[in-house]
C-alpha cells in the first residue's frame, strides 16, 4: 500500500508539472515576427504634437518584418507602445493595425479584429492575442521604445 501511495504521489507531481510547463510554453506563443527595436523620441516636441496630449498617438516607423508601431500616452508620464502586425494572421499582408477615430481603440480591417491601446488587449473580432508590447521608458524629456 505504501509503494502505491509513492507513486500515485509522484505521478500526480509528474502531471502539475506536465501542466505548469504547457502554460508556460502558451504564454511564450507569439506568432508576429520579431523586429529590433531601439527607438529615442522627445513625444513633447513640434514632431509629435499627437504625443503632447494624454490620449495621443503616433505611429512610428520600424525596419522590417514590423508593419511600425503605435505609441499612445496613457498619462502625463506613461507610454505604451504596439507592433501594428495584428497577431492574428501576421503573415497576411493586410494585417495592419490603425488606431480608430474615438482615438483608444485600434483596428486591423483586415481581420476586423479590435484592440483597447490601454493595454493592446483585444475586445472584439477573431484576435485572442494582445498586440505585440514594446518596452518604454520615459524620463520626462525622452522616451525610449525597445525590446
Amino acid at each position: 500500500m505504501k509503494g502505491k501511495t509513492q507513486i500515485l504521489i509522484l505521478l500526480t507531481g509528474v502531471l502539475l508539472v506536465q501542466i505548469a510547463g504547457g502554460c508556460k510554453k502558451d504564454k511564450k506563443y507569439d506568432p508576429v515576427p520579431y523586429a529590433y527595436v531601439n527607438i529615442f523620441i522627445d513625444p513633447n516636441s513640434t514632431l509629435y504634437q499627437n504625443l503632447n496630449v494624454i490620449g495621443g498617438y503616433e505611429y512610428l516607423y520600424v525596419d522590417p518584418p514590423s508593419r511600425g508601431i503605435i505609441v499612445y500616452r496613457i498619462s502625463e508620464s506613461e507610454f505604451v507602445a504596439f507592433e501594428r502586425t495584428c497577431p492574428y494572421d501576421p503573415a497576411a499582408a493586410c494585417a495592419r493595425v490603425q488606431v480608430e477615430s474615438s482615438g483608444i481603440t485600434a483596428i486591423d480591417s483586415c481581420c476586423m479584429s479590435r484592440y483597447i491601446l490601454l493595454d493592446g488587449s483585444p475586445f472584439s473580432g477573431p484576435a485572442t492575442l494582445s498586440l505585440k508590447q514594446y518596452q518604454t521608458y520615459y524620463n520626462g524629456n525622452l522616451l525610449h521604445i525597445f525590446n
